[in-house]
């Protein structure tokens, strides 16, 4: 098997140097396919004095928005180049299907670093001319380092959101990846050090978060911290980061809301319905998991989106036309299918799905879910969806916002009114009308209550990777 370790101050670390190495399971085999290591304190602190010496010293914070830029778009030549690698990586590691990985998350990977580093060379700033005789305006210059922690579920996708947009301002990064899924990291990192980027500016940590991700988060030395995960683990975060004041954004968990009213397009609210629930076999923060119908169109809407569910084709990632591979990890199958079991006691209706072979959960919908049980209000994180019938529009906006989370939220209609009325009663980071998971990189990004702190995206990630500072001039008479 090979190993991808650690790069630290643009050296990867070899088997040898490591204390803890431990294997990569294959979800869909469950057996080992790869090898890395487990970091602790003292890798965290080598690695953030890698960036500390690239950022306080280095060339990178000091070069150009067009030079960072430059380096930045012949990462995503890279990305691109090496992506089958890339997103066979993903697949092996958690188990989503190759066809996903390869075709969708390799080209967003590379399209965010992109994106980032043109929106870092094009952004202006304000100028407030003053009465007073004065001129004042204000620049957006590099926080230092930044600690970006990235989740399982996408593991190069969500890396490269965090990791491209405090490169493009002069940061620099340790990342330390999931555990669970660690080798898209360790290439990243070998193909930044080809496309050019100093060693130092983008490190790789890799460990659990109770030993590697604390240290990291806690280090002093750490001006930023953003985090993609569960609502119990942003908690954890935002403290060790409080121990020093560093500024934190935390995207964390969802149970997003999907209100499909009667004058919807029954065909395209059953579509994004089933993209929305099953994508990734569930494994999406922003999943659309409470289906709210519309009493006349319930019955119909249920069959449809049942039948949906069942011709989907479960099995194999690396098999053309598999649609919901296993899940992530045995932990994680036993979590899902925990709530199914639990459902199973009643008084749900299971109109299709269940476990399946080894660590697959086949796509399930359920009806008569009721709104206090914890398949209804927790995020169950797999391909899990339950569905009730609704009145009217107020008793539907009542039940989308009666959770603790708010990511986002969709709804079918073809009603405008109704559109922009229901869009701005939704207590929801993102909504999404008459679709699901379409984004502008420049829109604000992030969730309210359990689902996060903080907004990243276009702006929104400047000012979070950034320290604005204001100049203000003398321009009158000596």
């Amino acid at each position: 098997m090979n190993f991808y370790g650690h790069v630290i101050d643009g050296r990867e670390a070899v088997a040898e140097d490591c204390e803890v190495v431990v294997d990569s399971v294959d979800p869909w085999t469950r057996r080992p396919w790869a090898r890395f290591p487990l970091g602790g304190a003292a890798e965290a602190g080598l690695a953030v004095a890698a960036a500390r010496r690239a950022f306080d010293t280095g060339p990178w914070p000091r070069m150009g928005f067009a030079e960072r830029g430059a380096a930045l778009h012949r990462l995503a030549d890279l990305i691109e180049a090496h992506g089958a690698e890339l997103g066979l990586a993903d697949t092996r590691d958690m188990g989503k299907p190759l066809e996903q990985s390869r075709g969708a998350d390799v080209p967003r990977a590379a399209a965010n670093f992109r994106f980032f580093a043109d929106h870092a060379r094009l952004a202006t700033a304000e100028v407030l001319p003053m009465d007073s005789g004065h001129h004042c305006y204000g620049r957006f210059e590099a926080a230092g380092v930044v600690a970006a922690i990235a989740p399982w579920n996408f593991p190069l996708m969500l890396a490269s959101w965090k990791i491209a947009p405090a490169l493009a301002w002069g940061n620099t990064v340790v990342l330390k990846p999931a555990e669970g899924s660690p080798v898209s990291a360790t290439l990243l990192a070998r193909l930044a050090l080809e496309a050019g980027l100093p060693p130092g500016v983008l490190n790789v940590l890799h460990g659990t978060g109770p030993q590697a991700g604390d240290a990291l988060v806690r280090d002093p030395r750490v001006d930023r911290v953003t985090f993609t995960g569960s609502s119990a683990t942003g908690r954890s975060v935002a403290a060790a980061a409080a121990s020093h004041l560093a500024p934190v954004s935390l995207e964390l968990g969802g149970k997003g809301a999907n209100l499909v009213f009667a004058d919807a397009d029954l065909d395209q609210a059953v579509d994004w319905a089933v993209k929305a629930a099953f994508t990734n076999s569930g494994q999406i923060c922003l999943a659309g998991s409470r289906i709210l119908v519309q009493r006349p169109f319930y019955q119909r809407f249920t069959e449809r989106l049942a039948a949906a569910a069942a011709a989907m084709t479960v099995g194999n990632p690396l098999t053309a036309g598999t649609r919901i591979g296993p899940l992530a990890s045995a932990q994680h199958f036993r979590k899902v299918s925990a709530y199914l079991a639990e459902a199973a006691r009643g008084p749900a209706t299971l109109l299709t799905g269940g476990t399946g072979d080894g660590w697959t959960v086949r796509p399930s919908v359920l009806t008569d879910v009721p709104a206090d049980s914890p398949l209804w209000r927790e995020e169950v994180f797999g391909p899990v969806v339950a569905v009730a019938p609704f009145d009217h529009e107020k008793q539907a906006v009542e039940a989308a916002n009666d959770t603790p989370y708010g990511l986002n939220a969709m709804l079918f209609t073809n009603d405008l009114a109704r559109a922009h009325r229901v869009s701005a009663e939704l207590k929801a980071g993102t909504v999404w009308v008459n679709c699901f998971f379409v984004r502008d990189l420049r829109a604000p990004f992030g969730g309210v209550g359990e689902s996060g702190v903080g907004r990243e995206g276009g702006a929104f990630s400047r000012e979070f990777f950034t320290e604005p500072k204001a100049v203000v001039m003398r321009i009158g008479a000596a």
